[in-house]
C-alpha cells in the first residue's frame, strides 16, 4: 500500500461532502413528499377517531420519520451515488481524476468512507432510536388508524416452562378469552397432570387466568385423581400479551429485549420466533447494504454515457427497487419455512455483492 493511501485529502473531502449532503437532501425531500401523501390517505381516520394535532405530529409523524428513513435507506444511498457520480462523469471530472494518477480503487476510498457514515447512521437508528419510535408509532396506528386486532390463529401450542405445555384452540381479542384451554405437565416423558377447561378468561386486575368448567387430572400419586369444578383461578408464565403479537410487534423491542424475547419464544416453541429472528438480522443487514450499493452505484455511473445522468438514474432506480423487492421476496421463504431467517435476510446482500464485484471489475480503471 502506498504511503498516504488512506489519508483524507482535498478530493476525498469534496466527494464525502457532496455524497453526504446529497443523501440527506434527498431524504428530506422524499420524507416531505411521503408525509403529504400519508396525511391525505389517513386524514379521514384522524378526523373520524378524533386524533389531536399534537398526537398526529409528535406521536405519529415524528416517530414515522426514523422508520421510513431506515426502510428506504438503500434506495436513498443508491440514488445518491448514481446522481452524484453521474454528474462528476458528465463534467469529465472522473476522467480528470483518473488521468491525474488516482486509481479507480483509490477513488472508491471517499465513497466507502461516506458509506461507512451512512452505515453508522442507519445502525444507530436501528439499535437506539427506531424500537422506541416504532412502539409509539404502532400504538398510535392501533388507536387511530387500524381497526381492532383480531387473532385468527387456531390450535396454538406453547411451552410455558420446561415440561409444561399449553394448548389453546382459539383466542378472542374482544373478551380476552382462550377457548378449549389445556395445560399439561410432564416429568420424565410421563404425564403428571392435565388441566383443561372450556374457556379461560384473562383477568388483567389480578394478572391470572380464570377457568370456566374445568377438569383437573392429577397422576403424581400413581393413580388418577380428578377434580371437576365451575371456576378456577390459575397463574401461568404466559400472559394475554402473547395472543396480541403481530408480525411487526418485534419492531418495537430494543436489542436486549428482542434477544430475551427470542430466547423465550424458542423455549415456548412459538412459531412467531421466525419473525423475531428476521427483525434481528434486518437491523444489521439493511445498514450493511450501504457498502454494496455504493460499490454498484460508482461502478455503474463512473463512465460518461450518451444517455447522461437520466440513463444512469433510471438504471440505478431500477436496481435499487429490485434490491428492495428481492429483500421482501426472500423473506417470504421464512414465512413458508423454506429458508432459515439468517439466510433469507442476508441473501439479497450476498447476491448483490456478487453483482457489485462483477461491475467493479468491468468499471473504468
Amino acid at each position: 500500500m502506498k504511503h498516504g493511501f488512506l489519508r483524507i485529502g482535498i478530493l476525498d473531502r469534496y466527494i464525502i461532502k457532496k455524497f453526504i449532503l446529497t443523501f440527506f437532501v434527498a431524504l428530506l425531500l422524499i420524507i416531505l413528499i411521503v408525509i403529504i401523501f400519508d396525511v391525505s390517505e389517513k386524514i379521514d381516520d384522524f378526523v373520524e377517531k378524533e386524533a389531536s394535532l399534537k398526537s398526529i405530529v409528535f406521536d405519529y409523524y415524528l416517530n414515522f420519520i426514523p422508520y421510513f428513513i431506515n426502510m428506504f435507506s438503500p434506495l436513498f444511498t443508491f440514488i445518491t451515488v448514481i446522481f452524484f457520480t453521474s454528474k462528476l462523469a458528465a463534467n469529465s471530472e472522473i476522467v480528470a481524476i483518473l488521468a491525474g494518477g488516482v486509481s479507480f480503487r483509490r477513488l472508491m476510498y471517499p465513497y466507502f468512507l461516506s458509506a461507512f457514515i451512512i452505515f453508522l447512521f442507519s445502525l444507530s437508528l436501528n439499535l437506539f432510536v427506531i424500537p422506541d419510535a416504532n412502539r409509539k408509532r404502532l400504538d398510535f396506528e392501533s388507536k387511530y388508524v387500524h381497526s381492532r386486532y383480531v387473532n385468527t390463529n387456531r390450535n396454538m401450542h406453547y411451552q410455558v416452562s420446561p415440561g409444561t405445555y399449553l394448548y389453546v384452540e382459539s383466542f378472542s381479542t374482544f373478551n380476552n378469552t382462550a377457548y378449549r384451554f389445556a395445560l399439561e405437565k410432564m416429568e420424565d416423558n410421563e404425564l403428571v397432570s392435565k388441566l383443561s377447561a372450556e374457556s379461560a378468561q384473562w383477568d388483567s386486575t389480578a394478572a391470572l387466568w380464570r377457568l370456566n368448567n374445568y377438569i383437573l387430572r392429577d397422576f403424581s400419586s400413581g393413580k388418577e385423581v380428578v377434580d371437576i369444578g365451575q371456576k378456577l383461578d390459575t397463574s401461568i408464565a404466559i400472559t394475554v400479551d402473547i395472543f396480541y403479537l403481530q408480525d411487526d410487534s418485534m419492531e418495537a423491542l430494543n436489542r436486549k429485549d428482542l434477544a430475551e424475547f427470542i430466547a423465550t419464544q424458542k423455549m415456548r416453541g412459538d412459531s412467531m420466533v421466525k419473525y423475531s429472528l428476521m427483525e434481528r438480522n434486518n437491523r444489521l443487514s439493511l445498514p450493511f447494504s450501504a457498502f454494496i450499493l455504493t460499490l454498484i452505484g460508482v461502478s455503474l455511473s463512473s463512465k460518461k454515457r450518451r444517455g447522461g445522468i437520466g440513463l444512469n438514474l433510471g438504471v440505478g432506480i431500477a436496481l435499487s427497487f429490485s434490491y428492495i423487492l428481492f429483500m421482501r421476496f426472500s423473506q417470504m421463504f421464512v414465512v413458508t419455512d423454506t429458508l432459515p431467517p439468517f439466510v433469507a435476510v442476508w441473501l439479497p446482500n450476498a447476491l448483490f455483492a456478487v453483482i457489485a464485484a462483477v461491475l467493479y471489475k468491468l468499471a473504468p480503471k
